[in-house]
């Protein structure tokens, strides 16, 4: 029998994947609250994504199942969530259910709800059969239903409480410290070594990454490792750095053959992934990877950045040139199936392949009869090429050759199998984030492709997500465009994206467009403390408004508004973005001391306050070479200026020359050293800092 629910009229593929359940799904909206509330029902909000392999395991056990269909149909409203859609709901209840189960989260995330939507009781993954002392899904709901028909006041009263719990537990993240009629901050050096110490006590010495399993990539908190390097010369978290980033680009979290990073690896030496890539973490590890080739010009750092980009071409750009936002980690029913290999399968593929490059290659990629998961062969490299080379007494210009021979070769084979699901959702943060990415990487190595394709993201959410009212929407998929408001987070990667457009191109435009989106977001997302709402303040459908604080996966929009407002502040010389960035990082000083992990990109911005960021100010025909050239180097205190002739920005109003020549300005809060006309003179004054 074919069922069919309200689903099928739904954008989002992860709605869509469950429009035929026999379970009476309802997308999130007034028409199934007001059921609820109509009918006396509890609420089963259930909250995934649809490349996420445990809600498609929960779904095949028990959503497809009639018997259960039935049960929730007849004692539940129940309502179906994509967390990439609605990111502002999978926030809310993502925390209730931590609280309920004293910190477990994840997705599925299955969270119970009193018909006026204030949850009670949740959890993730539930099996259908009791396992492990976790009950089974017809279990919870049959014990659900029975407390709500015999005693609501119990469920009633745990709501309340779990509720008021909810709203006052961000106030205790942050701080409210004023900065003092003299304006002194709050921050002192001790700050940057205690962040240190913290994030040093979590450090893998044996794997690199932080904690052990499952292992993230952690990107904000190794970048802390790259601007301790840079301000501090800490040569120990530069090796820390280059430690976590070569283990990544050898171990199975990163596709040997066709280039992209896994979410996560579940054990600690990055040897086995969760086979899903998201397009955010491949986007904040591509400007990762920029940023540190800039300091070390090490050639594994581009050449990873190239074969993520040649990924993002083939299997994630969209027609228009924006890109979707997963690939799931199953094919044909089995996770990491598209990804593995067995040992007959590769001797099959090598069989004509001369030796000893047929054997080399195995070697190199730990390819062996034994497999090395289940039986199963994930590629990945034990050593690096030039280590490898050494053994073996092997050119490395020539091991490379031979190796990117066979890998092109599996690739093709690879090619011919089913491939992964693949959600084709464009969300505006994540797809500014890449923006941001590519621009980094033009900067470091200067491939115009990168460039264009970054400003080319750009132009599309510029043209297809905005409504009527010029309002910044979050998604679309298709011809299909959610109706769903931007977020805090899409205002804060979008504006980051268009401050770094400004700097690869200086056209003012993007500085224009990074101001009004700022102050659009401010308008509409301000919360006490100089802080920001998650939501618009026109979402009426959600319980409360949070203010999205802690950086996980991605960067908060807090954070990243609070680093924008910095820069902004700085080149349009306005001194209330400055002080508001400046109260936000005092809000959250004793958040960011104790968790500098979870708080990652507001730690960061610790080397802004103890260590002043210098304008550069470049004016005449020389412009674009010498900040390309300068913007080759790492230097975050950096923030660029450049015109050909005149501009009326605040940093480069009266600097043009009388005789035309080129000149390079070196500023510190609009106090400005002579003019050097040298790329190499004004570096040595930036490097004497």
């Amino acid at each position: 029998m074919k069922y069919s629910n309200r689903l099928q009229k739904e954008s989002s593929p992860y709605l869509q994947q469950h429009a035929h359940n026999p379970v009476d799904w309802y997308p999130w909206g007034q028409e199934a609250l007001d059921k609820a509330k109509a009918e006396n029902k509890m609420i089963l909000l259930s909250i995934g994504y649809s490349t996420c392999h445990w809600c498609h395991v929960m779904e095949k056990e028990s959503f497809e199942d009639p018997r259960v269909g039935e049960f929730m149909n007849q004692h539940f409203v129940s309502i179906k969530v994509d967390r990439e859609e609605r990111p502002d709901l999978d926030h809310i209840y993502m925390e209730a259910v931590q609280l309920v189960t004293g910190g477990q989260g994840g997705w599925p995330l299955n969270c119970f709800l009193l018909p006026n939507g204030r949850p009670f009781f949740g959890g993730t993954y539930f099996p259908p059969r009791r396992m492990q002392n976790r009950n089974s899904w017809m279990e919870v709901l049959g014990n659900l239903s029975k407390v709500w028909q015999e005693q609501p006041k119990t469920i009633i009263d745990q709501a309340d409480k779990l509720y008021n719990f909810l709203q006052k537990g961000e106030d205790k993240m942050t701080e409210g410290i004023d900065f003092g009629q003299n304006g002194d901050s709050p921050f002192k050096a001790s700050d940057w070594n205690y962040c240190l110490d913290q994030l040093a006590d979590n450090f893998d010495e044996q794997a690199g990454g932080f904690g052990h399993s499952p292992k993230f990539p952690s990107v904000m908190s190794l970048r802390y490792l790259l601007n301790s390097y840079y301000y501090e010369k800490d040569q120990k978290a530069m090796q820390q750095l280059q430690f976590s980033l070569d283990a990544m680009i050898y171990g199975g979290i990163y596709d040997q053959l066709g280039g992209g990073f896994a979410r996560y690896t579940v054990d600690r030496y990055w040897k086995i992934p969760h086979f899903e890539k998201m397009l955010y973490d491949n986007a904040l590890l591509i400007g990762l990877l920029a940023d540190s080739y800039k300091l070390t010009q090490k050639p594994l750092y581009a050449q990873t950045i190239a074969e993520c980009w040649n990924w993002l071409q083939s299997e994630m750009q969209s027609p228009e040139g924006t890109y979707y936002s997963a690939l799931d980690a199953d094919s044909e029913g089995e996770e990491g199936k598209f990804y593995v290999w067995n040992w007959e399968e590769l001797q099959r593929a090598l069989a004509n392949w001369p030796q000893p490059w047929k054997q080399i290659f195995l070697d190199f990629y730990d390819a062996s009869p034994a497999g090395n998961w289940e039986g199963k062969i994930i590629l990945r490299r034990p050593q690096s090429l030039a280590g490898f080379a050494q053994s073996r007494k092997l050119d490395p210009e020539e091991l490379q050759q031979e190796l990117d021979k066979i890998k092109a070769h599996l690739l093709d084979i690879r090619a011919q199998r089913i491939r992964p699901g693949r959600d084709e959702k464009i969300i505006l943060s994540w797809n500014a984030l890449l923006a941001s990415a590519l621009l980094k990487a033009y900067q470091a190595i200067r491939l115009p492709e990168y460039k264009k394709a970054a400003l080319g993201i750009l132009e599309q959410i510029e043209k297809r997500l905005q409504n009527e009212k010029g309002q910044l929407l979050h998604s679309y998929a298709g011809d299909k465009i959610a109706p769903q408001l931007a977020f805090s987070d899409d205002y804060a990667f979008l504006i980051e994206a268009h401050l770094l457009a400004y700097e690869v191109s200086f056209e003012e435009k993007h500085l224009q467009r990074a101001d009004q989106l700022m102050q659009a977001c401010i308008a509409d997302h301000s919360a006490e403390a100089g802080l920001f709402y998650y939501s618009s303040a026109q979402q009426t459908d959600i319980l409360y408004r949070k203010k999205d604080l802690y950086d996980s996966a991605t960067p908060s929009g807090n954070s990243s508004l609070m680093h924008n407002l910095e820069q902004l502040g700085i080149l349009l010389d306005k001194a209330e973005y400055r002080e508001r960035a400046a109260q936000m990082a005092a809000a959250m000083r004793k958040s960011i001391r104790k968790y500098p992990q979870s708080f990652g990109r507001w730690a960061n911005f610790l080397f802004k306050i103890l260590y002043p960021t210098k304008e550069l100010a470049i004016v005449g025909s020389e412009f674009a070479n010498w900040a390309a050239e300068m913007q080759s180097h790492f230097a975050p205190n950096l923030i660029y200026a450049a015109t050909e002739k005149s501009s009326n920005l605040p940093l480069l109003a009266g600097r043009e020359q009388a005789d035309g020549q080129s000149k390079i300005f070196l500023c510190e809060n609009y106090a400005c050293q002579l003019p050097v006309d040298s790329v190499e003179e004004v570096w040595t004054k930036i490097k004497n800092k």
